[in-house]
């Protein structure tokens, strides 16, 4: 009898309408709708980027949620969460909001294309708010499936800091690669940074004095249950990383077959760890 992964997370970068179409955005979009339509449990987060018009997508704070500080480089940065519902898709978006982080800044870059020198920063806060929030909902996920470099090191925490927490000791990551990467390479003080109780220097290990979009995949995909190409087109040495790491590996999909394909990877993956 197979035990299906019946809750799904997904940790998103973009998501339309809140942003403009991408391949990312619509696939933020349409994915969890899918998985939700086919029987599954899911929870969708993205960054509230400064972008979003809060008015006409009706966000609001959620006060329960909200309050908490998290520590990165020694400053403290409030956690506010807000939510926002897609009526047609029955669906509700959850956004990981900060001052400093988000509010009247754009996604990678600002609007003469300078990328941001805290994207580093922005990163770590996204992926540790959600795993928080998702703590502080009492959510227990059996796959968790993260889209776009923004997301890239939920795997790490989730299988080395929050290893422990009931919300997330028998989870299973998936992690997809994109095309759409940054081109300024993080800080070197980067690694330290990211540190966190429960992580070791060793974990991070792999990781060059000077953290590029590469690299950073592969940080994620070495902490992942499974790897999915979204893009048709993504960097080679990303994918022979993965496909040497024996990770289960779903290939790029059509559009028309996606959400099938990745509905059975969650099977898969979920399969591959209980034996």
């Amino acid at each position: 009898m197979i035990t299906r992964a019946n809750k799904v997370l997904f940790i998103t970068q973009e998501i339309t309408p809140y942003v403009t179409e991408s391949e990312m955005a619509n696939i933020g979009r349409n994915l969890p709708q899918a998985i939700q339509e086919r029987g599954r449990e899911i929870r969708t987060f993205m960054p509230k980027w400064g972008n979003i018009n809060e008015r006409r997508n009706q966000l609001h704070e959620v006060i329960r949620l909200s309050g908490m500080n998290l520590i990165i480089d020694d400053t403290d940065h409030p956690l506010i969460i807000k939510v926002a519902s897609i009526q047609s898709a029955r669906m509700q978006v959850y956004f990981i909001d900060n001052d400093d982080y988000f509010q009247n800044r754009l996604q990678t870059a600002n609007e003469e294309g300078v990328e941001y020198e805290d994207n580093d920063s922005r990163a770590i806060f996204y992926a540790r708010g959600v795993l928080e929030t998702v703590k502080k909902l009492r959510w227990t996920p059996d796959v968790i499936h993260c889209h776009g470099w923004m997301t890239a090191l939920a795997p790490l925490y989730i299988k080395t800091a929050y290893k422990d927490e009931p919300s997330f000791r028998d989870a299973k990551v998936v992690f997809s690669v994109y095309e759409e990467d940054f081109k300024t390479p993080f800080e070197p003080d980067f690694t330290n940074k990211l540190m966190l109780k429960g992580i070791s220097k060793k974990d991070i290990a792999s990781l060059p004095p000077q953290t590029d979009f590469t690299e950073l995949n592969k940080l994620a995909i070495q902490y992942s249950d499974g790897v999915i190409q979204n893009s048709a087109n993504v960097i080679p040495e990303i994918m022979d990383y993965a496909l040497q790491s024996g990770k289960l590996i779903l290939g790029h999909q059509e559009a028309d077959h996606y959400a099938d394909a990745c509905n059975e990877f969650y099977d898969q993956v979920w399969e591959a760890h209980q034996k």
